[in-house]
C-alpha cells in the first residue's frame, strides 16, 4: 500500500499542489508525487529516466476523437505508442484519431505534456493499457508539466472510471 509520501520540498505549501493532487487528497487516495522540473526532461522516456523509474510503469495520457465525434482518453506506457486500430476496437469506434494539440487545452483543461486522466473538464471514457495490471502502481502526469503522481491502479479506479485493454504497440 502506498503512503502519503511526497518527494521534494516543492509540496511544502498547499498552493504548490496540482489539481490532480488535490483531487487525490480529497478522495483520501494515497499517492507519491514526483517533480522533474530541473531535469529538462521532455519526452516520456526522458521523464522516466529523470524520475529514476522503470519506463514500463510511467504512462502518458492521450486524448483522441472517434469517427462519431466522441472523445476518448487512452493511457499507455511512455515507451509505447497508442495503436489506433486497437484503440478504436476498445472504444467501439470505426476509427480513432489524435485530437489536434490546439484543441487539448479547451477540451480537457490540460496542456500537451501535462495531461492527466484525473481532473479533466468533463468525464471521458478512459482506457488504460492492460500492461498496467502487471504493476502494483503506475506513474502519470499530475496535470502540470514537471509533476507526476504514482498511484496504485486499484486506487486510481476510485477516482477515474476506466477499463483495461490491449491498446499499445
Amino acid at each position: 500500500m502506498l503512503q502519503y509520501v511526497r518527494k521534494g520540498d516543492f509540496l511544502g505549501k498547499n498552493n504548490d499542489k496540482t489539481n490532480v493532487m488535490r483531487i487525490l487528497d480529497q478522495k483520501k487516495i494515497p499517492y507519491i508525487s514526483h517533480e522533474y522540473l530541473s531535469t529538462g526532461a521532455v519526452s516520456g522516456p526522458e521523464v522516466a529516466r529523470a524520475l529514476g523509474e522503470d519506463p514500463r510503469i510511467v504512462f502518458k495520457t492521450l486524448v483522441t476523437v472517434g469517427k462519431t465525434g466522441t472523445n476518448y482518453v487512452f493511457v499507455v506506457p511512455v515507451e509505447k505508442e497508442l495503436n489506433l486500430k486497437k484503440a478504436a476496437q476498445a472504444s467501439g469506434e470505426k476509427s480513432i484519431a489524435m485530437i489536434p494539440q490546439k484543441e487539448l487545452l479547451p477540451l480537457t483543461g490540460y496542456v500537451h505534456g501535462g495531461c492527466s486522466p484525473i481532473g479533466m473538464k468533463k468525464p471521458f471514457a478512459v482506457t488504460i493499457d492492460e500492461s498496467a495490471a502487471r504493476h502494483d502502481r503506475i506513474i502519470f502526469s499530475a496535470g502540470k508539466i514537471g509533476y507526476q503522481v504514482e498511484v496504485a491502479l486499484a486506487d486510481l479506479g476510485r477516482v477515474v472510471d476506466f477499463k483495461l485493454a490491449d491498446i499499445a504497440e
